[in-house]
């Protein structure tokens, strides 16, 4: 037997006001995503300008480093120029991952950017080889104290992001698990704010290292700082065995 659907009206009181309810809600969140996406799009292009004039000049410094071969000055604009590159990749996705109208739009975002943070492999660029680019330099114990705290700021939002994602870095983003039931449950609970506050807390990080970094390079590139870098690389040349 079919029985036909009663009118909107026609229902109980209390159904009445939580359809009510939840369309006012929906509708809010649509009119506050529509508004939030022009603001940022503005507020952001300064931004988006920014990184990109600091990208391209840190490029530019990090060749120049190599060509000459002042191995810790390269090696600083290097781990700049590696941050300002996930730095980039984050802005270019972070407005949709927030405020796009498609849903899967948004979460295709966010996974991007979890991708982008939690894949970062810091200790190739900022382990072993940075410590020995800031003592050949002869940089002071305040600065490598600064970039020390600065790079346990992203070691941070990186671990947070990889303990608190783990599940759906594993499921939908590194790899595709062959339980499609699993991969469509895990992108659509995808929580867009709370992988925007971690990546806020990376772009915390990130601007604390680059913050520190003008004072880095004018160590490593003044005199004596160009000086212990050329007297590091001799050491270095002498030590390696004649063939």
């Amino acid at each position: 037997m079919t029985i036909e659907r009663k009118k909107l009206l026609q229902q109980e009181p209390r159904l009445i006001e939580r359809y009510v309810r939840l369309q006012m809600h929906r509708n809010a969140k649509r009119a506050s995503r529509f508004i939030m996406r022009r603001v940022l799009t503005l507020k952001e292009k300064e931004r988006e300008r920014a990184i990109a004039n600091t990208l391209a000049e840190v490029a530019k410094q990090a060749a120049k480093s190599r060509r000459y071969k002042f191995e810790s000055s390269a090696a600083l604009f290097n781990l700049a120029l590696f941050f300002l590159i996930a730095d980039r990749d984050i802005q270019a996705v972070k407005i949709d991952a927030l405020t796009h109208p498609d849903p899967w739009k948004r979460q295709l975002c966010a996974r991007i950017i979890l991708l982008t943070i939690h894949e970062l492999d810091m200790d190739k660029v900022a382990g072993g080889k940075l410590r020995a680019a800031l003592a050949n330099a002869g940089v002071s114990e305040e600065a490598k104290r600064q970039a020390t705290q600065a790079l346990r700021s992203i070691r941070s939002s990186q671990q947070k992001a990889q303990k608190q994602f783990v599940i759906l870095r594993n499921a939908t983003i590194a790899h595709r698990d062959p339980d499609a039931l699993l991969q469509y449950r895990s992108i659509t609970q995808i929580d867009e704010i709370e992988v925007l506050r971690i990546a806020s807390d990376f772009y915390d990080g990130t601007r604390l290292f680059l913050d520190v970094l003008p004072n880095l390079v004018l160590q490593a590139g003044a005199w004596s700082g160009l000086l212990n870098q050329l007297r590091a690389r001799s050491n270095m040349n002498a030590e390696e065995p004649n063939v």
